[in-house]
């Protein structure tokens, strides 16, 4: 590992994205041969770093494949890695890495289902995370309400809320009959329960929200609720190219590790098809 600047090498070995490391570098959490980091430090393969006072692996460059899972989110999983009341997670049942840690790209409430990326690669996480990157959010809402035409033009114009003013770059009926229906709606930025406030900001209740499209990652429909899928290294590929991106030779297993990863994924399937149904 050449000498490069921390929050890059802690994003890349999978410990968050680069924002967040920043972060926690300005709080103090890491140590860098014993003392204690800052922002600016850099880093070497020699060089021993510690989180909290413990000893962590970081990855290089070349040991880093650029791997990204979509998961159908169900409601009832919280956001944390881990939840001090016990609740599921969205990381319960992600298949293990050998190196580097799950990162999830944006979040979802525990009321909220639908699509969830997570990567290995902090760098591909920072890229899609950053407000810069300009990427749209698009949701299914089931709202319960009359709806008129005024209303749709104040949210797409910008309604001002708690946090500033919010809107939604497109709205768009879907389905539905008398006063439960759906809508399509896309947000570029991803604010704490934006869309709920948004459409309760005209006086509608929001009684079902699934988010269905990231950017250019839509929600395949043999993805079902509870249930991931990783994307092939051409569909990495062709999103790292999108973000600007350098490209990254492909994860190459040994077959036990390949079985493994096929076992889990079939048993997922099997779990999905014979366990109870999760509310989506």
């Amino acid at each position: 590992m050449s000498d490069e600047k921390l929050q890059k090498v802690l994003a890349r070995s999978g410990y968050g994205s680069r924002r967040e490391m920043e972060r926690w570098i300005d709080q103090g959490r890491f140590s860098i041969n014993g003392e204690k980091a800052k922002l600016g430090d850099r880093v070497a393969r020699r060089d021993q770093v510690q989180l909290d006072g413990r000893d962590i692996e970081l990855v290089s460059e070349l040991d880093s494949p650029r791997r990204v899972l979509i998961y159908n989110k169900p409601v009832g999983e919280v956001p944390p890695r881990h939840d001090p009341e016990g609740r599921p997670t969205v990381y319960d049942h992600l298949p293990p890495l050998k190196n580097g840690r799950w990162i999830a790209i944006g979040r979802l409430d525990i009321n909220t289902s639908g699509l969830l990326i997570f990567t290995s690669d902090g760098e591909l996480a920072n890229k899609m995370m950053h407000p810069s990157a300009n990427i749209d959010r698009e949701y299914a809402v089931r709202v319960l309400g009359n709806i008129d035409d005024q209303m749709i033009s104040n949210l797409k114009e910008g309604v001002l809320l708690d946090d500033g003013m919010a809107k939604f770059t497109d709205v768009q009926f879907f389905d539905g009959e008398g006063a439960n229906k759906w809508y399509h709606c896309v947000v570029m930025e991803g604010r704490n329960r934006e869309v709920r406030r948004l459409w309760e900001s005209q006086g509608i209740r929001v009684s079902r929200l699934k988010r269905v499209r990231y950017g250019t990652i839509f929600m395949p429909s043999d993805v079902k609720i509870g249930t991931w899928k990783e994307l092939e290294h051409k569909e990495v590929k062709v999103l790292a190219k999108h973000l600007e991106l350098a490209d990254k030779k492909p994860m190459r297993m040994k077959p036990a590790e390949k079985a493994g990863l096929d076992r889990r994924y079939k048993n997922q399937r099997i779990r999905q098809e014979v366990g109870p149904k999760r509310k989506q």
